[in-house]
């Protein structure tokens, strides 16, 4: 299938739901998940620079309770940004299992990560068991 024909077959988030289990990562499921993350990464990126804009610029604040309102605010902020910048490289680890075609399959064991799973955390390495085998041990290592 060449590129005009994907883009004209363009899967929807529904038809990926519904789609049968001997459909699981084919090339249109691919391809629907590499511009999800393509799309998050650029979404991504914007909202660190607009932090970053936001910082540069500091208001101008007369108001002592004011200013340590926007200061509060660019903490939680800086927070956020923190977390997302993590984010980045692994989009971009997903964006490279697409383009070896082991994305979507559970980096432990093999198995489908699933078509929800990956929906909702498109970055996701691992099948839900594994993750919360792997939840559990780091509990367990940290008390």
């Amino acid at each position: 299938m060449n590129k005009n024909e994907l883009e004209t077959q363009k899967l929807t988030e529904e038809q990926i739901k519904e789609a049968a289990d001997e459909d699981y990562m084919n090339e249109e499921q691919l391809q629907f998940f590499k511009e999800l993350l393509i799309e998050l990464h650029e979404s991504t990126q914007a909202r660190i620079q607009e932090f970053k804009d936001q910082i540069a610029n500091p208001v101008e604040l007369s108001d002592e309770s004011d200013r340590a309102t926007w200061e509060e605010q660019c903490a939680i902020s800086f927070r956020i940004v923190e977390r997302e910048q993590k984010l980045l490289p692994k989009i971009q680890q997903a964006l490279e299992r697409i383009r070896l075609a082991d994305y979507g399959y559970c980096l432990e064991s093999g198995e489908p990560i699933g078509i929800q799973r990956l929906l909702i955390r498109p970055t996701a390495e691992y099948c839900a068991d594994i993750k919360t085998i792997k939840e559990i041990k780091e509990h367990f290592y940290k008390s």
